[in-house]
């Protein structure tokens, strides 16, 4: 028979149930744990974002800047925590922010906010299908009153509606504060789509989500609607700042972005960029963020141009950065702190976190993209350098 994971109904989450599970894991395999069953906590504060706890993962956490940003709501200079295991990256991104810092600082926009989800509602023919459609657009004001009547912050705003065979497949587009809304959306639309199951005459069945909110995955969808907050960072950085500290010149940036661009487009990628990834997730395991929506925050596009005076022009737009100030990992202890450094804890600074997240990614951007030319005198390259200097390599 199986072993079991010890588990506890009264009190899954006290020190002694803890402390059987790490026994259990020091019996049943070949790990003797030290690091990973120490924390300075309480375990009851994990409840709710874990199950079967043992311990913590302890993960290096940096600090980045002075960001300079001249964004709507986050305005002035932020020293950045970024959680990772990559030597070098850290140091490269320091790079992109004095960059910025000696170009005036990094403009931030957000321009849509919304969080989906997807029922997909089945009929018998395409004729059904298509009706419903209109019947969706003529109840919107009922459909939206019952799904926010489940929230107090989240709002339907838009219910998009795709007819294809003889379904038709839904995005309810939510705005949801300060926090992600994954489950909040969840809720009120089940609580939707069940009064429309029942005034709505002729439908099969239906499923919760049909995949087109697409979650946790880049899709064209997301990059042309959006899902969470979509914000742009742009930045003009003179020619001489770019030159001294990037060592590089404007056309010779462009030149390259112009290649990785085409190199993109080859290779079917979700987008253009050299490694928003790196950025975004460092910056959400330090702040309690759900790790695994850098499927969808990492989506994005850049673009560049060298000005008419010699400049260098870039930004940056991500469609569907999701993060959160208020819920999920965000209240954890250590989380809190990465979120106060940046005064970007709990309600109201959620478009405050998604505007230093993209000025982070340009940050990175900047960098590594000047990184990646070799000297035509010395025959090296700042990104292999760097990792031999820095990183694990060494």
């Amino acid at each position: 028979m199986s072993k079991k994971i010890p588990r506890s109904n009264d009190d899954d989450y006290g020190l002694d149930i803890i402390r059987e599970r790490q026994a259990f894991i020091e019996e049943n395999t070949p790990a003797k744990l030290d690091h990973t069953k120490q924390f300075s906590f309480e375990p009851g504060e994990m409840s709710g974002n874990i199950e079967n706890l043992f311990g913590v993962a302890q993960v290096p956490i940096g600090l980045a800047g002075p960001l300079l940003i001249n964004g709507e709501h986050a305005k002035g200079e932020f020293f950045v925590p970024m959680a990772t295991v990559e030597g070098t990256m850290l140091a490269s991104y320091n790079r992109g922010m004095r960059v910025i810092r000696e170009s005036g600082g990094v403009i931030t926009t957000v321009s849509g906010d919304a969080m989906q989800r997807a029922p997909v509602f089945v009929f018998p023919s395409a004729r059904e299908a298509r009706d419903f459609g209109l019947w969706l657009d003529e109840h919107f004001e009922q459909i939206k009153a019952t799904a926010e009547s489940t929230t107090s912050v989240g709002k339907l705003n838009e219910i998009e509606h795709y007819h294809a065979h003889n379904m038709v497949f839904t995005r309810f587009d939510y705005s949801t504060g300060d926090a992600a809304g994954q489950n909040m959306t969840s809720k009120a639309t089940f609580f939707a789509c069940e009064w429309i199951n029942k005034e709505f005459k002729g439908i099969s069945h239906y499923l919760l989500s049909g995949n087109f909110d697409t979650e946790k995955k880049t899709s064209s969808v997301n990059m042309l609607k959006g899902r969470g907050r979509r914000v742009t960072a742009e930045i003009t950085i003179p020619r001489d700042v770019m030159i001294k500290n990037l060592r590089i010149s404007p056309e010779q940036m462009h030149y390259g972005q112009g290649i990785s661009t085409l190199s993109a487009f080859l290779s079917s990628s979700s987008n253009n960029a050299a490694h928003p990834a790196n950025g975004l997730a460092a910056l959400y395991l330090a702040t309690g963020q759900d790790i695994a929506n850098i499927g969808e925050s990492n989506q994005c596009t850049t673009y560049n141009k060298v000005t008419r005076d010699g400049d260098y022009y870039f930004s940056i737009t991500l469609p569907a950065l999701i993060l959160a100030t208020y819920g999920g990992g965000t209240a954890l202890p250590t989380q809190r702190e990465c979120l106060q450094i940046m005064d970007c804890f709990g309600p109201g600074k959620v478009m405050k976190l998604a505007e230093i997240a993209a000025s982070l990614a340009l940050a990175g951007e900047l960098s590594l993209g000047a990184a990646a030319k070799i000297d035509k005198e010395t025959r090296t390259n700042e990104w292999v350098d760097a990792h031999e200097r820095l990183g694990r390599n060494r």
